[in-house]
């Protein structure tokens, strides 16, 4: 057993001041899992102007699984890791193909780019089911409260002793916001609900911080400038445009030859681009067959 602490107050600082996002709005699951994918890795206010454009152009999987692959990586960018975006174009095409949305944890996670993290989600927050969600601001609250670093299983037993049955999407939401509003890298403790509750807080929040370390809780990443995630995107920016002379690659990526290579063979494998002798190009990806 994992420390008690006080859900309730937890679940009405929550209702009080949750942030008002649209796919919060929605049970639909569709729109939810779009927001679950786009979310991974970016900060919510550039996926919201996304978001609200990519389902008013693809309501339904059945609508993404109908377009091409170029496409749906051209209305992408800007978000960064198009693999996403071939994993959600995927994962529709998988739900246009069985004629419904999977609405269990072993359904959700045979979808194409959908792993724990996103398959818990959807349960409670498109289906209300009582799972518990761990994302890195909900990891950082349990490993702090517990004052400890925790192994993955371990900060997922914690959530599920702590998920309120019949709450599940109330109570995801608003542990995750807590994460995200007050229990933040640099941590606003005075307001927060669990304070009293907290083993690091109540410690004078003393060096070293429990949740660094801890596995689900995301660390800084290197940085962008000069990076092959850089460079990437220069190119799919540019093929946005229109197919590219190979030998414009480098130019294009602002790299050497060697370095363009690599970089281009690795967005060929992962499905994103077309190579021939002579040019490259955007994936076509096959629209899905017997779709409208």
């Amino acid at each position: 057993m994992t420390e008690v602490i006080d859900r309730q107050r937890v679940l009405d600082w929550g209702m009080a001041q949750l942030r008002d996002l649209p796919w919060r709005r929605t049970r639909d699951p569709w729109p939810i899992l779009v927001s679950e994918v786009m979310l991974q890795q970016t900060q919510v206010r550039r996926v919201l102007p996304k978001w609200e454009a990519f389902v008013s152009r693809w309501p339904t999987p059945e609508a993404l699984a109908g377009e091409s692959l170029g496409e749906v990586l051209r209305v992408w960018q800007g978000l960064g890791y198009p693999r996403r975006a071939r994993n959600l174009h995927a994962a529709a095409g998988e739900i246009a193909r069985q004629g419904r949305f999977p609405d269990d944890l072993a359904g959700l996670l045979a979808l194409p780019g959908v792993g724990q993290y996103t398959a818990r989600a959807l349960l409670a927050f498109a289906f209300e089911h009582d799972a518990a969600v761990v994302d890195t601001n909900i990891a950082r609250v349990i490993a702090r409260v517990l004052g400890r670093s925790l192994t993955a299983r371990a900060v997922q037993t914690c959530a599920d002793e702590w998920l309120m049955p019949g709450e599940a999407w109330a109570w995801n939401q608003s542990l995750m916001d807590l994460g995200a509003v007050l229990c933040r890298p640099t941590p606003n403790c005075v307001p927060c609900p669990l304070r009293l509750d907290c083993a690091w807080s109540l410690g004078g929040c003393a060096d070293p911080d429990p949740a660094q370390g801890s596995a689900g809780v995301s660390v800084a990443q290197s940085p962008f400038e000069g990076s092959d995630r850089q460079a990437r995107g220069r190119l799919l920016r540019r093929l946005g445009e229109g197919s590219l002379a190979v030998d414009s690659v480098a130019n294009v990526m602002q790299v050497d030859d060697a370095r363009a290579r690599r970089l281009l063979a690795g967005l060929q494998v992962d499905g994103l681009v077309m190579v021939s002798t002579s040019a490259v190009a955007l994936s076509d990806g096959v629209a899905h067959a017997g779709l409208a």
